[in-house]
């Protein structure tokens, strides 16, 4: 299962694999009961892992590089039902430039849930790679035709 496909439904909790979108919703299947649905998208919305971002006192963060950074700290991971000061004080020290005034305490208890979820599915954690801009950039320039300088004869 590749973590491009996780995603997130609104009113349900957990964590869903999109197995097909079809025009009016989605056919997901739970990573906790392994159960199959159809789900309305005139009801829920969905949202990808791989698009979610985390906000910071810097630049907005992923998701999956949140995920990585809680998987190899060396601090224990709290239980997902622990209350929010304790949450509070796990993410201080894994990732400190979180934005502690706009991440609530519920949003951190949805992390830690989700990372749970994934771990037992073992779900490789990793954004997909888009094309590097600089390969881009280079094939539209070889793509252009040369324009003339003024002055210049043809």
């Amino acid at each position: 299962m590749d973590y491009n496909k996780i995603i997130s439904v609104t009113g349900l909790s957990g964590l869903y694999e999109l197995v097909t979108s079809k025009a009016d919703g989605a056919v997901v299947r739970s990573l906790e009961d392994k159960s199959t649905k159809f789900v309305s998208s005139r009801v829920h919305n969905f949202s990808h892992l791989e698009s979610i971002e985390i906000f910071t006192v810097k630049e907005n963060t992923n998701l999956a590089e949140l995920f990585t950074t809680m998987k190899n700290s060396s601090e224990a991971i709290p239980d997902a039902q622990a209350d929010g000061k304790t949450l509070r004080a796990y993410f201080e020290k894994v990732y400190p430039d979180l934005d502690f005034d706009r991440v609530y305490a519920s949003d951190m208890k949805k992390i830690v849930k989700w990372l749970g979820i994934l771990t037992a599915n073992n779900i490789e954690i990793k954004v997909a790679e888009n094309e590097s801009t600089e390969e881009n950039v280079i094939q539209e320039t070889k793509d252009q035709k040369p324009v003339p300088q003024e002055g210049s004869v043809k």
